[in-house]
């Protein structure tokens, strides 16, 4: 067909669009990162770190042809946070282990197993474990259960945890020749009491703190007796990083 003299040629792209480009690049580096993490989340220690130490080398770069950082930073930092999330799945198991163990006890209401912003937390029923306004612990009663206690505390997970164990009363006062004048000093003895019969079973004394908290942290309203014998335990928190 003959071109008419005078009228320009209509120009016809070839190629792909130039945006095209921008978005490949993205795509392969959303598919790298997920390959990553999938890698990093077998069991081979020595694998997870060369990998890392590649991610790492390449995450603080310029990014493109700006002055500003690229996105290999946040996604470096995204996999350097991975030992959060393993410890997360660590805590969830000693959830796990803990509702296995005790869950006779559960059951029976003589332990509570729960979870707050501090870590995991082992509560004792203090009716079961002490008689009315006393400290004393019915050791003949109670002691399978404080053994076994001992045997969860020292397990190799919590090696390097701190434990603090929290004594708590209802809101009544103690009786007036009880040789505790106070909820404060009762709480505080039963927490020490606790303490020194773990200590007879084998956990590591230099982990613990203790205190007596009588009924400053109720959980439930001291207006019943029902709420008031939830309010009476010995909690044994396995403190996470941060609340040492």
């Amino acid at each position: 067909m003959a071109i008419r003299p005078g009228k320009k040629q209509k120009k016809v792209d070839e190629g792909a669009p130039s945006w095209m480009t921008s978005f490949a690049d993205m795509t392969n580096l959303v598919l790298t990162f997920f390959i990553l993490l999938y890698a990093l989340s077998e069991d081979n220690p020595i694998k997870n770190d060369a990998m890392l130490g590649v991610f790492k080398a390449i995450g603080p770069k310029e990014g493109g042809l700006t002055l500003q950082k690229g996105k290999m930073t946040e996604l470096g930092n995204t996999v350097q946070s991975l030992p959060s999330m393993e410890k997360g799945e660590q805590a969830g198991k000693a959830v796990k282990l803990a509702i296995a163990m005790f869950q006779q006890e559960i059951t029976s209401k003589k332990v509570r197993i729960k979870e707050d912003e501090r870590g995991l937390i082992v509560s004792l029923a203090a009716d079961t474990f002490f008689k009315p306004s006393s400290a004393e612990i019915d050791i003949e009663t109670v002691r399978p259960i404080l053994q076994k206690v001992a045997n969860f505390l020292s397990i190799d997970a919590f090696k390097n945890n701190k434990f603090r164990i929290e004594g708590h009363t209802d809101s009544i006062p103690t009786d007036p020749g009880s040789p505790y004048p106070t909820n404060w000093e009762l709480s505080s003895m039963r927490s020490i009491n606790v303490l020194k019969y773990l200590v007879e079973y084998g956990v590591n004394e230099k982990q613990f703190q203790v205190t007596g908290l009588a009924d400053t942290v109720p959980l439930m309203s001291n207006e019943t007796e029902e709420g008031r014998a939830y309010n009476r335990r010995v909690d044994i928190v396995i403190l996470s990083e941060g609340h040492l």
